[in-house]
């Protein structure tokens, strides 16, 4: 257990939050990118442009606020002492949490897949694939404020 001030709480509850919409942001938008990559033609100009705006977007925003939500919240967590680990609310989030972690990954692929011109998947799966993170944020978030267990 960490014990952090009541200042340094509400600056690291405040850094998660901001690292969590980051994410969130990255884990909404790549995959409305992998449906209009399924309409560009490997190989062209635009398929070539959805390559770099996806690999961009990973690198630079969802890699660093995955890694930034997974410390912040650590330390928020670590912060709450042994007692947090009898409420069943927490056990929801961390489930929707690693089912987040899941779909970055699940998601890096994809976009590997589209920048060696190997893509397997319709234009549907991925639309499916973009609702995954509002399901998950939703239960997360309904976990966390309503605390029903």
């Amino acid at each position: 257990m960490i014990e952090l001030s009541g200042s340094a709480y509400l600056w690291i509850k405040a850094l998660h939050i901001i690292s969590i919409i980051a994410w969130m942001a990255g884990l909404l938008y790549l995959p409305r990118l992998f449906i209009y990559h399924c309409g560009a033609a490997p190989g062209s100009a635009q398929s070539e442009t959805f390559k770099v705006m996806e690999r961009r977007l990973m690198r630079a925003i969802m890699n660093p606020a995955l890694v930034a939500s997974l410390v912040f919240g650590g330390l928020l967590l670590g912060d709450r002492g042994r007692d947090i680990w009898v409420e069943g609310w927490l056990y929801i989030k961390l489930a929707g949490v690693a089912g987040l972690i899941g779909l970055h990954f699940m998601m890096d692929r994809w976009r590997r897949h589209f920048d060696e011109d190997a893509n397997k998947h319709a234009e549907n799966f991925f639309r499916l694939a973009n609702e995954a993170p509002t399901v998950l944020m939703i239960v997360i978030v309904i976990a966390v404020v309503v605390k029903p267990f």
